[in-house]
């Protein structure tokens, strides 16, 4: 997955790569594509220009948090205001920006500025929604934790800037820690925060005291003098606050979160549609999912088939198998694949392995432009974990050409052996051969740096979840097809299987949050349907509680990008070029992918 940045609605994706901006500058315009440049532009992109600046400018004040990973340096010593004066400076400006676009003809725009208006009418929306209506703020400590923990990573991950310089800012915002600590304690109702979100925030708030270690203690000595003297001043203070903190959590929200996690029909099916900015409904995900599922488990019977012939222990495989009799083949199948996988301590150093061949591999086949840009392999910090295995971390769009961060986590020191062999059977090779494509190459990672190259900094700041998602399991399948591994029909099975993943993970999140699914109705879905062991099925029962309509842009996002191919290979014919077509989707700086096929197939912008 792409790491999402935490704004107010919690429903932005802000994780474009570097995009060329001097240190400490305001942000760029709005921007128009180099093919804009030659024409005058309309004073209706006039007016967006200064309308997309001013949201831009005011956003970045509202979340200084986020602003320091976009690559906006300005507000590194501030934290965002979630009190009710904050929120409420944030509806009133999102209200007056909201008035202003509409009052702008849409038709007399340019069709790249056509498609950014729909991108910010969007976020707009969706944050007064969230805000007014859904109220993440009231129930939801995982906003919190995450502001908490950002507020110290972002400025101290990267080497944006001299790690004195960067010291002084992080002294500053660790004094101001505290308060949206007490923001969290005075707008969280424990009646409506799920026990799962009170649960998962107390094990993660400790992190902070690693973040302070790691980044801020180690570093200390390039201080000096009063300098030196505020920072541990600060250090001390915020230890204090974040044992204060735990003992809340512990004490207090823990033991009387009372909530439902599921956000149920109508809030979801809102959310969806700011989320994902698809075409697709939640009934066409439904029914188009259920298809594929139908569809990739029928090819996976195939390849068990071939790979289980003329073995002795090979279960009953008819040409027309029952239901039984496909799962027995495909698990025995699978079982295979699952016995080759590494050491618990040597995944990090098999994934570096496998980043190394899937770059080799793409570079060789000519799939598509492979940048330059430096990519690093690091463990996961401890405020993160818990959520997900494995995650991409690219810079912000304002900074410039710093490190991508493919972000693994440790296994837990508290794993009993079998848990642990179910996690590696889990993620044996094959599939972390797969966790580096998608993850990195040339998955997030690489259309992370072409995405950088288009010149909308607004689209580069609301860059789309769905894209990125969809264009990473689009990937999968892209190196699984030009013969990946040589070919390897079990690699192929275990791709399949992993593309059943976000088939299921589209349908949990809806069973989970409009259905009412109980977690043996999620785990029957995952380690049935779609042949998940039980670690991975139980950590993902676990992200499904504490998040909604994220899980389902794998899915959206990666049939939006086949159907985009189709219609274009439809369209050019015996002209259609794999590297070609691919630079070209890259190119338009990861939009909502139905925009991106409007505008290489000349539809109009809607």
């Amino acid at each position: 997955m792409h790491k999402h940045l935490l704004p107010l609605a919690l429903l932005t994706v802000a994780l474009a790569a570097c995009q060329p901006q001097s240190q400490n500058a305001a942000p760029a315009d709005s921007g128009k594509p180099e093919s804009a440049t030659a024409a005058q532009p309309s004073q209706a992109d006039r007016a967006f220009a200064d309308l997309s600046k001013r949201w831009l400018e005011g956003w970045l004040q509202l979340n200084p948090i986020n602003a320091t990973q976009v690559g906006d340096h300005r507000f590194d010593s501030e934290v965002d205001d979630l009190s009710a004066a904050g929120r409420q400076k944030a509806l009133d400006f999102n209200k007056k920006l909201i008035a202003e676009l509409d009052a702008i003809d849409a038709k007399q725009l340019s069709r790249e500025n056509q498609v950014d208006a729909l991108i910010l009418r969007n976020q707009l929306q969706g944050d007064i929604w969230s805000t007014e209506t859904l109220q993440s703020w009231a129930w939801d400590p995982q906003i919190y934790s995450g502001l908490a923990g950002g507020a110290i990573y972002n400025l101290m991950a990267r080497e944006f800037a001299p790690i004195p310089e960067r010291l002084k800012s992080a002294t500053v915002r660790m004094g101001k820690i505290p308060e949206l600590f007490a923001q969290m304690r005075e707008n969280l109702d424990p009646a409506r925060v799920p026990k799962i979100h009170a649960e998962t925030v107390a094990k993660q708030n400790n992190g902070l005291r690693e973040l302070i270690d790691q980044f801020i203690t180690s570093n200390a000595d390039k201080l000096s003098g009063d300098d030196r003297k505020k920072l541990d001043d600060a250090v001390a203070a915020l230890r204090k606050a974040v044992a204060e903190q735990q003992t809340w959590l512990d004490k207090t929200l823990v033991p009387n979160a009372k909530g439902d996690f599921r956000i149920g029909a109508a809030n979801y099916d809102q959310k969806l549609k700011f989320s994902l900015n698809s075409a697709l409904s939640r009934t066409e995900i439904r029914q188009r999912a259920e298809a594929e599922m139908k569809r990739v488990r029928e090819e996976m019977y195939g390849i068990a088939q071939t790979v289980l012939k003329d073995k002795p222990t090979a279960p009953e495989m008819p040409a027309q198998p029952t239901p039984e009799q496909q799962q027995k083949a495909i698990e025995a199948a699978l079982e295979l694949a699952y016995q080759e996988h590494p050491k618990r301590d040597q995944v990090v150093d098999f994934a570096k392995e496998t980043l190394a061949q899937a770059t080799a591999f793409t570079r060789e086949k000519n799939l598509v432009t492979v940048p330059n840009d430096p990519v690093k392999i690091i463990l996961m910090p401890e405020f993160q974990r818990g959520f997900s295995v494995a995650y991409c971390d690219s810079p912000g769009p304002l900074d410039k050409g710093l490190d991508t961060y493919y972000a693994i986590s440790p296994i837990p020191d508290d794993w009993s052996d079998e848990q642990v062999e179910s996690f590696l059977r889990e993620y044996n090779n094959r599939m972390i051969h797969l966790l580096s494509i998608h993850e990195a190459m040339p998955g997030h990672y690489l259309e992370g740096a072409h995405s950088a190259q288009f010149p909308s900094t607004l689209r580069a700041v609301l860059r789309s979840g769905l894209f990125a998602e969809g264009w990473a399991v689009y990937t999968e399948k892209m190196m699984t097809d030009a013969g990946y591994l040589n070919g390897d029909p079990l690699f192929k099975l275990v791709q399949l299987k992993f593309y059943l993943r976000t088939i299921s993970n589209a349908i949990l999140d809806q069973g989970v949050h409009v259905d009412g699914w109980t977690r043996e109705q999620a785990m029957e879905l995952m380690t049935k349907q779609a042949f998940q062991q039980e670690r991975e099925a139980a950590g993902k029962w676990v992200r499904a509680q504490l998040s909604s309509t994220q899980l389902p842009t794998y899915f959206v996002g990666v049939q939006e990008h086949f159907d985009t191919r189709k219609a274009v290979e439809a369209k050019l014919g015996d002209k259609f070029n794999l590297k070609a077509y691919n630079d070209k989707v890259l190119s338009y700086g990861a939009p909502p992918v139905r925009f991106v096929r409007q505008l290489m197939l000349d539809q109009p912008i809607e």
